[in-house]
């Protein structure tokens, strides 16, 4: 990696089973370009095809979170590698972080912008540190946005913060993408890392198997595109688990439950 410039993200994996991939672009604000999405996309399959991996962070370097995708790389259509490039890349990047099993936690360590609001917002819980704010340029630039981006501002904030952040295309203030539940969480920078380790902390105390089965369950009733049947098989599963046979005598005992994921 040239120091300089910087490159693509970075997964580590720690001792407790939390996935963190930063991004690593801090000199130009942590922009995305097609080779950090695909390597975005394998560090999402290897977290998700990890059975010790319990949650995944993404952050970043720098005092910007990201300023979303290269817009220089929208212009090089021509390009043999663009020509062989997914022409839906981003939009599958951030799909593919929505869709991971496990849960996810954004830790926005600074200001969001363009494609990364999507990419924040695919995430399960997002924890924000005061003065940052957000914007969605895509109106000013001439660009209309993806479906399934869209879908995301509107079954997670609702049908009018959603036009007031891709119409007006002004800058959001951390306050106010608070109250808008944007943000889970807004906190000064030096409390960051603390907020973020309870909210790991609490999600890896959660059956594995619970939550794998309610995150996509939640996120298809959002989107009215449920499956009763599919979500009747997650039920049983758990039903039929040693996690919740575990998770039951744990709680009679008055002690920690010891899951294992089945």
């Amino acid at each position: 990696m040239n120091p300089g410039e910087g490159g693509p993200p970075r997964l580590e994996i720690d001792a407790d089973g939390c996935a963190t991939v930063t991004l690593q672009r801090p000199r130009h604000r942590n922009r995305l370009h097609r080779e950090d999405l695909r390597a975005l996309q394998a560090q999402f399959a290897r977290a998700a095809a990890d059975p010790a991996v319990r949650l995944l962070v993404l952050t970043a370097t720098g005092p910007v979170f990201c300023a979303g995708f290269h817009l220089g790389e929208l212009e090089a259509s021509s390009s043999e590698d663009a020509a062989s490039a997914d022409p839906q890349l981003f939009e599958h990047t951030v799909d593919a972080l929505e869709a991971l099993p496990l849960p996810t936690v954004a830790r926005l360590n600074g200001g969001v912008y363009g494609g990364a609001t999507d990419l924040a917002l695919a995430c399960d819980f997002r924890v924000g540190v005061a003065g940052m704010e957000l914007r969605m340029p895509a109106a000013r630039l001439g660009l209309h946005y993806y479906p399934r981006g869209m879908q995301r501002y509107v079954t997670r904030l609702g049908l009018q913060a959603a036009k007031r952040l891709f119409l007006l295309a002004e800058a959001v203030p951390a306050d106010e993408l608070l109250r808008i539940g944007y943000l889970d969480e807004l906190v000064p920078f030096d409390a960051l890392d603390a907020a973020v380790q309870r909210l790991a902390q609490a999600l890896e105390a959660g059956a594995p198997l619970a939550l794998r089965g309610m995150k996509p369950s939640l996120n298809e009733i959002a989107r009215g595109a449920f499956d009763a049947a599919t979500l009747d098989a997650r039920v049983q599963a758990c039903a039929q688990s040693a996690d919740l046979r575990e998770g039951l005598a744990a709680f009679a005992a008055k002690r920690p439950p010891r899951f294992v994921g089945h």
